[in-house]
């Protein structure tokens, strides 16, 4: 797979991933197209690859919120909190 490939499969996951973002989901959104295009004339292969590395941790690290969120929602709902 290009690595052109790579960065629109990463972009479009991070924008969905967006969707559910608890505050403000369109500051995300335009935070994730804003450092898209600012990259966008990145040609170096090294830091295109640094650069898809940190996006797949940010990437990561929405999931994690996303994950912890729904075990807090879960928790509510099933245990007193006495």
């Amino acid at each position: 797979m290009s690595l052109r490939s790579k960065v629109i499969q990463l972009y479009k996951h991070l924008i969905y991933l967006s969707r559910e973002y608890p505050e403000r989901p369109d500051n995300l959104r335009k935070h994730i197209h804003d450092t898209f295009m600012k990259n966008s004339k990145e040609t170096d292969e090294k830091k295109i690859k640094a650069l898809l590395a940190h996006g797949r941790y940010v990437a990561k690290e929405i999931e994690a919120l996303y994950s912890l969120r729904k075990y807090r929602a879960m928790k509510k709902r099933y245990y007193d909190d006495k």
